[in-house]
C-alpha cells in the first residue's frame, strides 16, 4: 500500500514508541550475568576469573581457567517504578509497579586446550525489560507497553602470550524480539501497535596484564551491534491494516577498565569504570517498504558511565564473602526521558557468597538493592511527536527501587 508522509500517527509514531524502549542504558541494558559477579556490584569483572563466567565481560580471562569449567545460573530481577504527574488534557494519573518481573538465565563452558590458549562459549542476555501502563494512565498516548527480549551466543578464545599478559577475543551472535504499542488515554483502544524481530553480529575484545601475583589489571570492549528490527504496525488511525517497516536501533559499544589487588590471604579489592557509548543514539529514522524514509524522534542520548568498587573475603576454605557498591549514571537528561522506560541514575548495594562443597563443585549466591534517583518526565520529548495536539502533554516524575537475587552452580573437571 501507498504510505504517505502524513502517516507519522500511525507508523512512525509507533517506531518512535521503540526509542523510548529498545534503547534505554541501564533501564534496558542488562549488567546481571553472573550470580557471582552480582555478589559485588560487578566490581573489577574484567580483571576476575573466579568461574568460567567470566568470558563474558573479558575473554582474556579465558586464559585464568585451568582444565574443563561449567557455569550455570540464573538471576531474577524485581522492578518497582512508579511514575505520576498530570495530563494537560485529562489530570492528575499515575501508574504503579509499571515494569515487569523477569529471570535473566544464562550458561558458560570453558576448555583450556593447552597452557597458551582457552576455548569459551557464552550463552546469556545483554539487553531485556517489560514495561505496561495500565488503562487508567492517562498518558498513554506516549507509550502503555513494551517489551523486548534478546539472546546472544558469544564463541571466544583467550591466549596466554606469557606470565604477565593474556588477550582474548570472541564472535556475538545477538537476535532479538519485541512488542511496542501506545493506547488513546481513557479509552484505552490502541492508537498504535508494532512487532519486529532482528538478529545481528558483533564481537568482543579483551586483554589482562598479571602485573605480579597479586596486583591485575583487565581491559574490555564488546562492539556495537546494529538491530535492525522489521516487522508490522496497526493501530486505530489504520483500521484492519498493517504497514510494513524496518528501524533501524544502535546497541552501542561498551568498555570496561577493572582491576584486582590481593591485599593478604583474606582480603581483595577490586574495582570497574565502565563506559557505554549511548551518544551513537541521536535519532530513529523509519525506513519503510515502499522506499521511503522518515524522521522519528531525536533521541539526544549521551554517553553513560558506571563506576564500582568491591572486596572478597576468604573466610575459610569453603565460605567466600563479596561485597560491592556501584553507581550508574543515566545515559539521558532529564528533559529527554520518558514513561516507558524511565532512565536515571541509581546506586547499588550488593552482598554474595560461595560455599565450595568439593574441590569441583561450588554454588554461589548474590543479591542487590538498586536506589533510583527521582526524576522528571516531560512529554513531548520533541516537535516530531505529534500524539500531543490531539491528547495532549505530560509533566511528571519517576520513582521506584529494584532488587536483584541470582544463583550460579560451578564445577570444574
Amino acid at each position: 500500500m501507498t504510505i504517505s508522509k502524513r502517516t507519522p500517527l500511525s507508523l512512525a509514531v509507533v517506531l518512535g514508541l521503540l526509542s523510548s524502549t529498545q534503547v534505554s542504558a541501564a533501564g534496558f541494558q542488562l549488567a546481571e550475568y553472573s550470580a557471582t559477579g552480582l555478589g559485588r556490584a560487578f566490581a573489577g569483572e574484567a580483571a576476575i576469573a573466579d568461574n568460567a563466567s567470566a568470558q563474558w565481560r573479558n575473554p582474556a580471562m579465558l586464559t585464568y581457567l585451568e582444565g574443563t569449567q561449567i557455569s550455570g545460573g540464573v538471576l531474577y530481577v524485581d522492578p518497582n517504578i512508579d511514575v505520576t504527574g498530570t495530563s494537560s488534557k485529562f489530570g492528575y494519573t499515575e501508574a504503579k509497579d509499571i515494569a515487569h518481573s523477569a529471570p535473566v538465565p544464562n550458561l558458560y563452558v570453558s576448555h583450556q586446550i593447552n597452557d597458551s590458549f582457552t576455548a569459551g562459549l557464552a550463552l546469556g542476555s545483554n539487553y531485556g525489560m517489560e514495561t505496561e501502563l495500565d488503562s487508567s494512565f492517562l498518558a498513554t498516548q506516549y507509550g502503555n507497553q513494551a517489551k523486548v527480549m534478546t539472546v546472544e551466543a558469544v564463541a571466544s578464545l583467550g591466549y596466554k602470550i606469557n606470565e604477565q599478559f593474556s588477550i582474548g577475543g570472541g564472535i556475538r551472535f545477538v537476535t532479538g524480539e519485541g512488542h511496542f504499542g501506545a493506547s488513546v488515554p481513557v479509552a484505552g483502544t490502541d492508537l498504535k501497535y508494532m512487532e519486529g524481530k532482528d538478529s545481528s553480529w558483533g564481537y568482543q575484545l579483551g586483554a589482562a596484564w598479571q602485573i605480579n601475583p597479586d596486583n591485575r589489571i583487565g581491559i574490555a570492549y564488546k562492539s556495537k551491534v546494529t538491530m535492525d528490527f522489521e516487522g508490522d504496525a496497526s493501530g486505530l488511525l489504520v483500521p484492519n491494516q498493517s504497514i510494513g517497516g524496518t528501524l533501524s536501533v544502535p546497541l552501542p559499544a561498551t568498555l570496561e577498565l577493572a582491576s584486582f589487588h590481593q591485599l593478604n590471604e583474606k582480603w581483595a579489592v577490586h574495582g570497574s569504570i565502565n563506559w557505554t557509548q549511548w551518544s551513537d543514539f541521536d535519532k530513529l529514522v523509519a525506513e519503510y517498504d515502499n522506499g521511503m524514509s522518515d524522521h522519528i524522534k531525536g533521541e539526544y542520548w549521551k554517553d553513560s558511565y558506571r563506576f564500582a568498587l568491591g572486596t572478597t573475603y576468604s573466610l575459610n576454605k569453603k565460605v567466600t564473602l563479596r561485597g560491592g557498591v556501584a553507581y550508574d549514571m543515566s545515559a539521558v537528561d532529564d528533559k529527554y526521558r520518558t514513561t516507558t522506560i524511565p532512565e536515571t541514575d541509581r546506586t547499588w548495594l550488593s552482598a554474595g557468597a560461595s560455599y565450595a562443597f568439593t574441590e569441583q563443585f561450588t554454588l554461589d549466591g548474590g543479591l542487590t538493592y538498586i536506589m533510583a534517583r527521582k526524576a522528571p518526565i516531560v512529554e513531548p520529548r520533541d516537535s516530531h511527536d505529534q500524539a500531543a495536539s490531539v491528547f495532549g502533554d505530560f509533566t511528571g516524575e519517576i520513582s521506584g527501587d529494584v532488587w536483584i537475587v541470582g544463583v550460579q552452580a560451578n564445577y570444574r573437571f
